[in-house]
């Protein structure tokens, strides 16, 4: 069963009926965001090998950020096409058996406050929640984007690292053993690895990520 409850998604639900983001589709019983046709047809991939060795305890990505995931995610992202966001929770809630069994909290990756209000929505964060209620974890919300870094697509391994050097913070320490990362998209995963290593020097034992799409 595909199906994650969230009371955002019933939200999303009540301001516009409930169809396949993809092909438009009604949905039919616990589809949420795509259906069973698209869903099937979405461009899978294995479990990504994680950037840095050691660093996480295990790496996920769900889909090839290629046509329609790519386009799909640019207009959810930047044009506000918020009924993609049920159905990329969905992807995520279909990794719950590639995820170690002990994670207790999951880290949607943070947008700097600017960029979440210019935006209106952190779409980490939104594809989240769906996913630690199926886990029953909660959402770790003190990790903070200290700096408004520039976009990190069209940069390469290089750029990206400098880009995001003491990008976040954390208010406190953590108290949780096992966290997941989640976002969107993953390329060269110096997010991931930052944000890892900031979780690891701060008391957090395991660091596990899952993102929707992967990018080549």
């Amino acid at each position: 069963m595909r199906h994650c409850d969230d009371p955002v998604m019933w939200i999303l639900d009540f301001l516009a009926p409930r169809s396949c983001a993809f092909c438009g589709t009604p949905s039919e019983g616990n589809e949420q965001g795509i259906c069973s046709a698209c869903f099937t047809d979405l461009p899978w991939c294995e479990p990504a090998a994680s950037p840095t060795p050691g660093i996480f305890v295990s790496l996920v990505s769900m889909l090839q950020y290629e046509f329609p995931v790519d386009a799909a995610i640019k207009a959810m992202k930047f044009s506000r096409r918020l009924y993609y966001l049920p159905a990329f929770a969905e992807v995520l809630c279909a990794a719950r058996p590639l995820l170690p069994t002990d994670i207790d909290a999951i880290l949607p990756v943070p947008l700097h406050w600017r960029r979440k209000t210019s935006r209106g929505f952190n779409q980490a964060t939104e594809l989240a929640k769906p996913l630690a209620g199926l886990l029953s974890v909660p959402v770790v919300r003190r990790v903070r984007r200290t700096r408004a870094t520039p976009f990190q697509s069209g940069l390469d391994a290089a750029a990206r690292a400098k880009n995001l050097r003491q990008a976040f913070s954390i208010d406190a320490p953590l108290h949780y053993e096992h966290v997941l990362i989640v976002d969107d998209v993953v390329t060269t995963g110096t997010t991931l690895v930052q944000l890892a290593t900031l979780l690891r020097h701060n008391g957090v034992k395991k660091v596990s990520a899952l993102t929707v799409a992967r990018a080549r």
